[in-house]
């Protein structure tokens, strides 16, 4: 972890695995106000930690992490820090991963592709009490609110099978699945099982196949340290 300290500013913590992606998140959010407070945390549980101890107004946060997921953190944040205000930065433009953004507790969400563009105004309209969501991204949380879009099929999974679901979607082996997630190997392989029930899948190709399609994959993306 990392941290600036300047007295009398807006504390803010960045949480993401991926250390160009805080990067990125940082110059962007220096650039308007060099005298924002921006601490670091490399996974779930090192913000946790963090904010047992230390003051943060706002926590600017992955989905996708080893270990605690976004989804999980952002249950512990509101319950540990109840008027935190939570922004989730993540790759997926799904809205199935907002929707369960928002049921966990988050005030705002935001993909990393459109970061460059629309981060100063959800931090500063998150900062003002309000809340924030890409217009496009809205329009498909509301169509599927209001079932005027079919809701996909891996909606019934949960928030542990879906995270499952996107690594064996990006290739990774069960035995790495589990040491990513901190799981034992039978715990991951029942997690597939009920994937594959649950989405009425035969086998691991079929599984990858439909997220492929469904486009429930990690892309690497380095756009925000440009």
């Amino acid at each position: 972890m990392t941290a600036i300290r300047t007295e009398g500013s807006l504390h803010m913590l960045l949480v993401d695995d991926h250390s160009i992606v805080r990067e990125g998140v940082r110059r962007i959010l220096q650039a308007h106000n060099a005298q924002w407070l921006i601490d670091e945390a490399g996974s779930g549980f090192d913000a946790l930690d963090f904010l047992r101890t230390r003051p943060s107004d706002l926590v600017i946060a992955d989905l996708s992490m080893p270990g605690l997921n976004g989804v999980d953190l952002i249950q512990r944040v509101r319950a540990q820090r109840p008027a935190i205000r939570i922004l989730v930065l993540s790759m997926h433009a799904e809205e199935q991963y907002a929707m369960r953004s928002f049921k966990a507790g988050a005030n705002g969400y935001l993909t990393k592709d459109s970061a460059a563009k629309e981060l100063l105004a959800a931090v500063n309209k998150l900062l003002s009490g309000g809340s924030y969501v890409s217009a496009a991204l809205a329009e498909k949380v509301v169509q599927q609110l209001n079932g005027g879009a079919a809701m996909a099929s891996h909606a019934k999974l949960s928030n542990r099978e879906l995270e499952v679901l996107r690594r064996l979607v990006d290739g990774h082996r069960l035995t790495d699945i589990a040491e990513q997630l901190h799981l034992s190997i039978k715990t991951v392989s029942t997690h597939k099982t009920r994937i594959q029930e649950k989405l009425q899948l035969p086998n691991l190709a079929a599984i990858v196949r439909y997220g492929i399609e469904n486009q429930l994959g990690e892309q690497a993306s380095a756009s925000l340290a440009g």
